[in-house]
């Protein structure tokens, strides 16, 4: 019956709900901002237009006709919206009921439903520092919070180094660090501090006397000044990679081949001194420099085995012949002893036929036995 009466005289009934706002428009006008409950509305020729918002699933005010009803209905918009916006150098921190909900860059503006909240609002002047601070970077787990930050982690033994707008700005240690995404170019390096090693293998050098050889380097360094490293030139690792290979040449090259391997930590010495100073310019600390290894080539190698077996053959010889002088001095020795005691010269006797008997199955004394134990006594007697 209310409806048939309502019909009849142009009206409609609107229920609005706890969680939602309407828009209300009459002949294409905005007329109403309709809160919570029972609104009865002029409707004739079906004129009524309605916009429902839901406030717990979107509390921002989003519309076609956002600027009609902030200039038509002034005290409805004050009462039910809150407009937020920043400068050129500011950002926003939005919190709704006491939790961080989002943040608004730069020139950014957004209207909320006051009773979606409540709000609050935070605004930070980015113009000298846009650094996050860690506390904030703490509570922003929500990815609307995470999307306007550039997020950097640095580990232990590591710095980290900041440059903004192609220009150096700070260098920072282990952690996590943040800066606001607000048009400005963050570049961030990582440097690692600790102590590292470096190979430098397959270096072909000619030696003073015009041999081909390839030598392998070994060297430890460890960034002191990482601000440097990164500054003065443009690849460190590359700097010192050169260096290495610069050093040996010059220093190898000066020397003949009998002259390398036989100085082999002298030449370390030399070359390293020159590496070390080198690179203290650019902030880096150059440590133990070895010289791996020198490989000479197949034909170098077989010329310089037949060298080293000839000269050991050689040393061998001048062994050999010294205790075979040796030998037959000994035996000179024995023979005037023998010559001159014929009991001596019996048990010499006696010990080469024992000798003898040891390794024959039969032995057959032509003297006989008895014979020879005479010999014996007659000898002792004289």
């Amino acid at each position: 019956m209310m409806k048939l009466i309502n019909w009849f005289l142009g009206l409609k009934t609107v229920q609005v709900r706890e969680n939602e706002r309407v828009i209300a428009l009459y002949k294409g006008k905005v007329t109403r901002i309709l809160a919570p409950g029972e609104h009865v509305l002029s409707n004739t020729q079906n004129r009524l237009l309605l916009e429902t918002h839901n406030i717990t699933h979107n509390p921002f005010f989003e519309s076609g006709y956002l600027n009609a009803v902030m200039n038509k209905l002034k005290n409805e918009v004050d009462y039910h919206l809150t407009t937020i916006d920043t400068s050129p150098e500011k950002v926003a921190l939005i919190e709704r009921d006491g939790k961080l909900y989002m943040a608004m860059g730069p020139d950014e503006k957004r209207i909320v439903w006051n009773d979606a909240g409540p709000w609050s609002v935070s605004k930070i002047d980015i113009a000298k520092d846009i650094s996050v601070n860690p506390q904030l970077l703490k509570r922003s787990g929500i990815s609307r919070i995470v999307s306007h930050f550039y997020c950097k982690e640095v580990l232990s033994g590591q710095v980290g180094l900041v440059y903004i707008d192609g220009a150096f700005d700070r260098k920072v240690g282990p952690g996590l660090h943040a800066f606001w995404r607000v048009g400005r170019n963050v570049v961030f390096k990582i440097i690692d501090t600790r102590l590292q090693a470096m190979d430098v293998t397959g270096q072909e050098v000619l030696t003073k006397d015009r041999v081909t050889i390839r030598i392998n380097i070994a060297a430890d360094y460890q960034v002191t000044d990482p601000v440097k490293a990164a500054t003065e030139v443009k690849d460190f690792e590359d700097a010192l990679y050169r260096a290495l290979q610069y050093a040996f040449r010059k220093t190898l090259g000066a020397l003949t081949l009998d002259q390398i391997l036989e100085k082999k930590v002298t030449i370390d010495n030399e070359a390293a001194s020159k590496v070390r100073d080198e690179m203290a310019v650019f902030g880096i600390d150059v440590k133990d420099i070895t010289l791996k290894d020198v490989i000479l080539p197949g034909e170098m190698r077989e010329i310089l085995n037949r060298v080293v077996a000839a000269e050991k053959e050689a040393e061998a010889n001048i062994i050999r012949r010294r205790e075979e002088t040796n030998a037959t001095r000994s035996l000179l020795n024995t023979a005037k002893v023998m010559a001159d005691n014929p009991v001596m010269l019996r048990l010499k006797e006696l010990e080469a036929l024992t000798e003898i008997a040891a390794k024959v199955d039969t032995l057959t004394v032509h003297n006989g036995t008895g014979g020879l134990l005479n010999d014996l006594v007659s000898l002792k007697d004289k």
